[in-house]
């Protein structure tokens, strides 16, 4: 029997960097026109550990709509002005900047916080990251944040990397740092 010559391991591979070429689709950053009655806008920058933009990342979200109903539309991708799928997808400028059109959502069960699912995509990750956006706690149903199982669960500087801001024309502003002093809390999700 021959010796096997040492084998060299092949490196790891990190996703991207082809988020903003590859995945953004028309609209995708629009999960309602800014017409719409409840148009809020979801903003930020994504940070490295530095405090550095990232400019090649892409996000996604996930969402209740405005009464707290998860939507069952079929076709997450579909822009008519009309259905709202509760799903977005948008690339960051090139100095880390994203942008989403979308509504407040809704608390999903009585009392409960309301806030919006967010996958990371970026350059250096060796898998997505999963987080949430909790809406400031004004906007929160009386003590929902306080009983929310996830906050509940993480000292006071964390919890507060997953609150939103409102600016002075209604928005929400949301940055989302990737590691480093004030890492953003993102979340252990098993995929089915």
């Amino acid at each position: 029997m021959t010796a096997t010559p040492d084998l060299t391991p092949t490196p790891g591979q990190t996703v991207g960097p082809f988020f903003g070429f590859a995945l953004p689709y028309e609209r995708g950053g629009q999960l309602v026109d800014q017409a719409h009655p409840g148009a809020v806008r979801l903003y930020g920058t994504v940070l490295d550990g530095h405090g550095d933009p990232v400019p090649d990342a892409l996000l996604e979200i996930w969402q209740a709509d405005e009464d707290g109903n998860v939507s069952t539309e079929t076709g997450s991708l579909v822009r008519d002005g009309w259905t709202f799928t509760g799903f977005g997808r948008a690339a960051v400028d090139n100095v880390g900047r994203y942008t989403f059109t979308t509504v407040e959502p809704g608390p999903t069960r009585e009392g409960g916080a309301r806030f919006i699912h967010v996958c990371v995509f970026a350059r250096g990750l060796l898998d997505k990251l999963h987080t949430r956006v909790y809406l400031p706690e004004a906007d929160q149903p009386e003590g929902a944040l306080a009983h929310d199982r996830l906050l509940a669960s993480l000292p006071e500087a964390e919890r507060a990397t997953l609150l939103a801001t409102r600016d002075g024309q209604g928005g929400l502003s949301f940055d989302i740092r990737l590691q480093g002093e004030g890492e953003t809390v993102f979340l252990d999700v098993e995929e089915r």
